[in-house]
């Protein structure tokens, strides 16, 4: 049977033998990254340092980057649209972030005690969010394992509230209703809270209510319900993991609104928004400032790093100890080289005019094939960052992500640019990253790689 979900019919037969060709296409031209798959799972399980490297039948190994192109351990050149799940919208090996940390291995790279480079780089952040005091950590999980920490503290209340269908690291508060199987959901204005996996004691789930994104009345009703038990409410600006999926209108500004009206710790987990999407990522796009907000990926350049920027009175729990925020590699030399250089050399407004009008000029090239072929598709970006959303309606929530995308057609998108020296990211619900070191050349040969994929699918069999 044909689904029709645009002006073009597309068959899904169609779709299953071009999948079934590229995937081949791709296990041929990665022969050796299989081979590193061998030896890798004889040490690793699954054959990958994180769950979220996994492919199918095997990752591409990467050797090395340049600029906008990475190479794999077969040889293969591509033009990177991934940047490793964000992190590098500064290019790989950038010449400015690169003689910064060379400058630092030469002075030393770990004290376990505190260098100028933390109050620059807070500084910075200060300047940037607007929020007066400022943490270091060593990646995106502890960010928002921190503010965990700090709404709980707080408020002394246990119940952290987070979105339905969102990932905000991997520890216990946030590994609930991630991506949720759609008959463990339950209502939706009442979501089931359902564990990511197993590990975790059987009171978390209890302790995390998951809540539809841009919906502020569903919002409401449940904080009425839980009033005086939820501690914080934890949620990324913009949905980031089921593609992208912007606020609606009014929504954030709601959602500050409830927040402070029942007394709730504002998290706003700007890993992937932050320094990505604007100078002080969404917190600026959107105008909502929150009481946390957690930073990691693009703000150190390419090296772990995170950070968490609090109001005084939450500063205040940290500072006198009654909130245990420590690590042994905080505001680490190293990374605080990569981020002051990053923030204050590369990431300038200059780059971040750049970045948009990158963006938006490949968001028009991806319409215009769209619009050519009669796909059943959207593009939606903010920043460096943007995707084609297979699907002919706007995607608001998770569950319009199950229900209303074309996930066949994501797969062999996704298929097409690997196989034509376009780098993408292993999850195809993610989205593309711009760097500032991509050139129009490079835009021009991801539409290309684009219509390729269109024709053929929408070629008359």
């Amino acid at each position: 049977m044909t689904i029709t979900l645009a002006e073009t019919a597309i068959d899904p037969g169609r779709v299953a033998a071009l999948t079934e060709l590229e995937r081949a296409k791709l296990i041929e031209r990665t022969r050796r990254s299989g081979e590193y798959f061998a030896r890798a799972s004889a040490v690793m399980p699954g054959g990958v340092p994180s769950q979220f490297q996994k492919n199918d039948p095997w990752p591409v190994y990467v050797e090395h980057g340049e600029g906008a192109r990475v190479w794999d351990v077969d040889g293969n050149e591509y033009l990177d649209f991934h940047n490793g799940f964000g992190v590098m919208c500064v290019g790989h090996a950038n010449p400015l972030i690169a003689a910064a940390v060379k400058a630092r291995m030469d002075e030393g790279t770990h004290f376990a005690a505190p260098t100028e480079g933390s109050i620059v780089v807070a500084e910075e952040l200060k300047r940037r969010w607007g929020l007066p005091r400022w943490r270091f950590t060593n990646s995106g999980t502890e960010s928002t394992m921190d503010a965990v920490h700090l709404a709980r503290a707080a408020t002394g209340r246990d119940v952290i509230v987070k979105i339905e269908g969102s990932y905000h690291g991997h520890h216990d508060a946030v590994m609930v209703s991630v991506k949720p199987p759609a008959d463990l959901m339950g209502d939706r204005d009442r979501p089931n809270a359902i564990p990511y996996g197993l590990g975790y004691p059987s009171t978390t789930a209890s302790q995390t209510q998951p809540v539809p994104f841009n919906d502020a009345d569903a919002l409401a009703r449940i904080l009425a319900e839980l009033d005086g038990q939820v501690g914080g409410l934890i949620l990324e600006p913009a949905m980031m993991n089921i593609n992208i999926v912007p606020p609606a209108p009014g929504y954030l500004e709601r959602v500050r609104e409830l927040a402070s009206a029942h007394g709730i710790v504002l998290i706003f987990d700007e890993v992937k928004t932050g320094a990505a999407v604007a100078a002080g990522g969404a917190t600026e796009l959107f105008g909502v400032t929150p009481d946390v907000v957690c930073l990691a990926k693009a703000i150190c350049g390419g090296l772990p790093g995170g950070a968490i920027g609090m109001t005084e009175a939450l500063g205040e729990l940290v500072a006198d100890g009654r909130v245990r925020q420590q690590g042994t590699f905080n505001g680490n030399p190293l990374v605080m080289a990569a981020a002051r250089a990053t923030l204050l050399d590369v990431l300038t407004p200059v780059a971040y005019e750049q970045l948009h009008k990158a963006n938006t000029d490949l968001m028009a090239g991806c319409d215009r094939v769209i619009s050519e072929y009669g796909l059943p598709a959207h593009t939606v970006g903010m920043g460096s960052k943007g995707c084609v959303v297979m699907a002919t309606e706007p995607i608001r929530e998770y569950r319009d992500y199950l229900s209303k995308i074309h996930h066949p057609l994501t797969v062999l998108a996704w298929l097409y640019h690997m196989n034509n020296g376009v780098f993408m990211t292993p999850g195809v619900d993610e989205e593309w990253t711009l760097s500032v070191l991509h050139a129009q050349d490079d835009l021009r040969r991801y539409v290309e790689v684009f219509e390729t994929f269109a024709r053929d699918v929408t070629a008359a069999t």
